[in-house]
This record gives structure tokens, sequence and C-alpha cells, in this order.
């Protein structure tokens, strides 16, 4: 079914997300905070939230984008992620989040849709913009133009190791939490349904519960553990990850803002994440 190209440039209604301190804790949880991250965990000390929680009240309007494409969702891939964090998110409160279709992208075999959502808070102050890039599998080859190619923010060395290198296992039922932060496609939690769609070894471990591990580990490795000094993130989806995969994540300081990174799965030896970056305020 081909797309529906008028959709570029409509934004959806805003969607309100009311949340409180236990929805950042259970998105701390999700993409893997420990016990000696406590202030991501418990409201006695804020709970501070991580700049990556912006890709969970961004979820449904983003939805509600590529409905009006009217592409088939069994056949997207999420491409890619950018968050920028304007002002850290309150421990709680009300949000308020569009999504804008910027452009469909003719890759050939596949479609390119780039989704843009803006969220603000409850007197309309803006906390964060964010991007997806989605690919559309078999909607390409309609005459339209490839994506243009983007500058890049930060590029990991190959003549240096890293500056840091962060291990950690993740939970065989890693996926199954994650999905309580909104997204509950079945790829995530039904064997069954997993198989249907090409992933025999079972449910994969959410793109954008990797890219919280990211976040999380450059905060480790490069801000002393406080994520809040993350104001910008970006990464391309590669490979997927299995729930009790080992992610590895690799971290270069490239000046006084900005950080390449890149994350793999041990068992593999494998790149899941790349283009990966994050920039601090």
């Amino acid at each position: 079914m081909a797309l529906d190209l008028s959709s570029v440039g409509k934004t959806t209604a805003p969607t309100v997300t009311r949340y409180g301190w236990k929805d950042v804790v259970l998105y701390a949880l999700g993409v893997g905070a420990k016990r000696a991250e406590l202030d991501l965990l418990y409201e006695g000390r804020g709970p501070k939230v991580l700049p990556s929680f912006a890709v969970v009240p961004m979820f449904a309007p983003m939805l509600a984008a590529l409905e009006t494409t009217k592409g088939d969702f069994a056949s997207i891939v999420h491409g890619g992620q950018k968050v920028r964090v304007h002002a850290p998110f309150p421990r709680e409160g009300e949000l308020s989040t569009t999504a804008t279709v910027r452009a469909i992208h003719d890759m050939r075999k596949f479609a390119f849709v780039i989704c843009d959502m803006q969220t603000k808070d409850g007197d309309g102050k803006v906390l964060s913009d964010t991007t997806a890039s989605i690919i559309y599998r078999g909607e390409g080859g309609f005459g339209g133009q490839p994506p243009p190619k983007e500058d890049k923010v930060a590029e990991a060395p190959k003549d240096r190791a890293p500056d840091f290198r962060i291990e950690e296992v993740t939970s065989p039922e890693q996926a199954l939490l994650y999905r309580l932060c909104g997204d509950v496609n079945p790829l995530h939690a039904d064997p069954a349904f997993a198989a249907s769609v090409g992933f025999s070894q079972g449910p994969i471990l959410h793109g954008l519960c990797t890219y919280g591990y990211m976040v999380r580990h450059a905060a480790l490795g490069a801000c002393g553990g406080d994520a809040t000094r993350i104001t910008e993130i970006g990464a391309t989806f590669r490979k997927p990850v299995w729930p009790g995969d080992t992610l590895v994540t690799e971290g270069w300081r490239l000046d006084d803002a900005r950080i390449a990174l890149r994350v793999g799965v041990k068992e593999r030896d494998e790149q899941v994440l790349t283009g990966a970056w994050v920039r601090t305020g």
C-alpha cells in the first residue's frame, strides 16, 4: 500500500500525558537502573529524571502521526532517535506533546519517514524536541528523493581506546518491564508473534530501551552518574537485542560537550547502536 505523501507537514492534536514520580522510577528501572543509582529510583532524592524519558510522552503522538501516512505498522522499523532536552523534566506533572511528519523519503526498497515531536509542560514551556526516523519496509520505489546526508555530530576515534567501557547484563524480563512505559507491541512480549515476523529466537528488546541503557552508561562513564547533565542524544538502531544480552557501551570524550558512543552486544560481538553520541551542558 503506497504511503500517503500528503501527510507531510501535518501536525497532530496535542496528546496530554499526566505522570508522577512512580512513572519516572518505572522508566529508570525499565532501562536498567540499579540500586546504586538511587537518585533515579527514590522519591526521597527527587527522583531525578533521565533525559531519555522524553521518548515516553512522544510515543503515542508519534504513532498518531505515522497513522496519517496510511502505511502498514507491521512493516515498520525504528531506524534512529534524537532527543534534545531544553530543561529537566520535573518528577511529576502534565505534559502536552504534538507530532509532525517532517518528510517521507524514498530508499528504493524502503520508505524513510521522519517525525518531529515537541513536548511542553503545563505552563507551555518547551521541555524537549525529539525526532524519530522510521523505516517502512517494502514501501520504497515511489519516485521520491532519498534522505539528505547529515553532518555527524560526533564520531568514535579509530586511533585511541575509549575513555570508558561499561558492560551490563539485561534481564530476561527487561522487555516485559520496559513495555509498561507505553510501547506494548507484542513483538516485545509474545514469542509466537515474534516468530511470525521473523524473530524465532523470541521477543526482542525495544530499541528505545537499549537507547536508555546507553544514556545511563554515558552518565555513569562521563558525567559522574548525573544524567541531567546530558542535553542531547542521538543514535541509529542497527541490530536487534534480546532480553538477557550483555550490552557494552564504549565512550570517547571529544571535547567539553560531545561524547561519541558505541553500543554492542558482548555475546555476538556486534554493534547494535551506531552513530551514537550525547552532548552535555
